[in-house]
């Protein structure tokens, strides 16, 4: 059986090179998991040990699904039996993990070591901030966590932190994270940004340690190298220093995650680390039309900071790239809905006999799975939701939660409320949970006889004034600033209504349309269309996609607009967004968009001007 007669010559050469490092640049669709997988494959059949391999990605979905193909590969090849050793497959963290309960000893890390998550780490911070009297109204318990995280991906110890440790929120951060240290090493824990931090720790320490593990590893794959932060980039040139057979693969145009810690310029820096190192680029894409990927590469060729493929396809041409002006977000939404549903019966019918009902879809005709909505931020689900809602149209948030059911939009309607009805028990119970000086201040300002008076939006901004709850969930991350536009988005919903109890009764509508055999949240394989931030989209794809939005000050969003490189930043989330789509690409912009809680009229998103206009359609 010849293994990579499914190959192209592009991913041929790059799985043939097995010697030294290689570098494959592989663009969007370009098939970089299919070459990681055949690599593994291509190594074995050339008779390497399958456990002297190692390959490691993101997420245990990926590393299962590298896994399966590698056994699927060499079962064809009859290369593998029931008691063939399989390559060591997995995520950074899970062969951090292996690693450290054999030899994480050597720093006083006992095999039966506890691994802390998230909610662990966050009880104890939030414990050492009571201990320590520091009040969480000052900082956040999660702020301060996300801030030793990021210290520890970037190697900084509690102690050179300390160093450098400039202003009070620093200071404190100091604080929290040296006896949060001490704290985890006195019960033997680790928690997830230690298992990288440890074993890069063991390797410096033990030269002795590292060359066993180098040497037992001849060959060393990494997926998605352009995400990896500093942690996993040492440690990553760690195992590959005895045998310096290193294969990284990744592509700096869809390097989304700063906000992480990932580093691109770890990925531009791989031919000065490793100077007789291999590059192969992969510009075949297997995913979109070409009018598609030249719309994607028209915006992507204004980043000068790293290296841009320029993406091919031997698909079809496809249509145009559909540009739609909307008068407001609601008209945005509505255009949505109607395409949709448009482009789902005409296609239909076309494709059975008349006499047959019109329905989601069939085996000739697409179905609601074929479509997604992507968005910058998460706020801007909510008019989509609604419009999908009244339409009848099922529908998943991907990663996310329904507008409505967000912790910090249930936490405001709460106050609001408690405002109209004060026996309202559920309501109370909620509210008192956020804090009971923040509850007596609210207390406070329901005595104000003139509270009625006002507007459901004035209500909004009195009640966040009041308990300064906005503070509570902005821990200045990227999460954070999303649960703040949700809060602000929902001033947008208040603003079509005079009084509070109408406003009150049109959510609660809102949430009583989401019935059961609509709640497609949980469900993978729903016909449903799929909602989802563009953040969230990356590694996925779909016949049809709208990018709604596409606004100066929305996308790119308004907090990278002074600086260059988050500009760039931006530009790489727009092409990723737009080589999501397969078929059929729409970019939709607002003239005058309510957007929390107040009227913009911005310009459209350069990345919409970045588009030769022979490639779109103004619909």
């Amino acid at each position: 059986m010849n293994l990579l007669k499914d190959l192209d010559p592009a991913q041929v050469e790059a799985v043939k090179q097995t010697e030294g490092p290689v570098l494959i640049l592989a663009g969007a669709g370009s098939g970089k998991t299919r070459v990681l997988t055949y690599k593994v494959a291509y190594l074995i059949s050339q008779g390497v040990r399958p456990e002297n391999i190692l390959a490691v990605t993101f997420t245990n979905k990926a590393a299962n699904e590298m896994k399966g193909r590698v056994i699927k590969l060499l079962v064809h090849g009859s290369q593998f039996t029931d008691r063939t050793p399989t390559p060591y497959v997995g995520t950074f963290h899970s062969f951090c993990a292996k690693l450290l309960r054999v030899e994480g000893k050597y720093i006083g890390i006992p095999s039966g070591y506890l691994i802390y998550d998230d909610d662990d780490s966050l009880n104890l911070v939030k414990n050492i901030m009571n201990e320590e009297s520091i009040s969480s109204k000052n900082f956040r318990p999660s702020s301060i966590l996300a801030a030793i995280s990021s210290a520890k991906n970037e190697l900084v110890s509690s102690s050179d932190y300390a160093q450098f440790a400039h202003g009070y929120f620093a200071q404190t951060v100091a604080t929290v994270y040296k006896i949060y240290q001490k704290e985890l090493v006195k019960i033997y824990a680790c928690d997830f940004d230690d298992l990288l931090v440890k074993s890069v720790e063991v390797f410096r320490s033990n030269p002795t340690i590292l060359d066993k593990w180098a040497k037992r590893f001849s060959y060393v794959l990494v997926d998605e190298y352009q995400d990896v932060n500093t942690a996993q980039y040492i440690l990553t040139k760690q195992l590959a220093s005895a045998r310096g057979n290193l294969t990284v693969v990744g592509d700096a145009s869809q390097a989304i995650y700063s906000f992480r810690g990932a580093d691109f310029r770890n990925i531009l820096n791989f031919e000065r680390d490793f100077p007789n190192s291999k590059i192969f680029n992969l510009e075949q894409n297997y995913r979109s039309t070409q009018m598609i990927l030249d719309a994607a590469n028209a915006v992507i060729i204004h980043n000068s900071s790293h290296p841009v493929l320029k993406l091919w396809t031997k698909n079809p041409t496809g249509e145009k790239i559909a540009l739609f002006n909307a008068s407001s977000e609601i008209d945005e939404a509505n255009f949505i809905v109607e395409r949709l549903l448009d482009d789902i019966t005409k296609r239909h019918y076309r494709s059975v006999p008349r006499s047959s009902k019109a329905h989601s879809g069939s085996e000739n005709g697409p179905r609601f799975s074929d479509f997604a909505v992507l968005y910058r931020t998460n706020a801007q689900s909510r008019t989509v939701e609604e419009a999908f809602l009244h339409s009848n149209i099922p529908y998943r948030l991907y990663g996310g939660v329904r507008f409505y059911g967000r912790k910090e939009v249930k936490d405001v309607l709460a106050y609001l409320r408690l405002i109209a009805n004060s026996k309202d028990k559920i309501a109370k119970d909620r509210v008192e949970k956020l804090g009971k000086k923040r509850f007596e201040k609210f207390q406070e300002l329901k005595k104000d006889p003139h509270l009625e008076k006002f507007s459901p939006i004035e209500l909004i901004d009195k009640v966040l004034e009041t308990t300064d709850y906005l503070a509570l969930i902005d821990d200045g991350s990227e999460q954070g600033l999303a649960r703040v536009e949700n809060v602000k988005e929902l001033k947008s919903v208040a603003a079509d209504f005079e009084n509070l109890s109408s406003f009150l009764e049109n959510v609660a509508l809102m949430e009583g349309m989401v019935t059961p055999e609509k709640s497609y949240e949980n469900k993978e394989e729903s016909d449903v269309v799929t909602l989802m931030t563009i953040h969230s989209a990356k590694g996925l794809e779909f016949d049809n996609v709208f990018i709604i939005g596409m606004e100066e000050g929305l996308f790119p969003h308004s907090r990278s607009m002074l600086d260059p490189s988050q500009i760039e930043e931006e530009r790489r989330l727009a092409y990723v967004g737009m080589t999501r789509a397969k078929k059929k690409l729409y970019l939709t912009y607002a003239t005058n968009r309510l957007y929390f809680g107040t009227h913009s009229a911005n310009l459209v998103s350069r990345f919409v001007v970045d588009i030769p206009e022979e490639l779109i359609t103004a619909i």
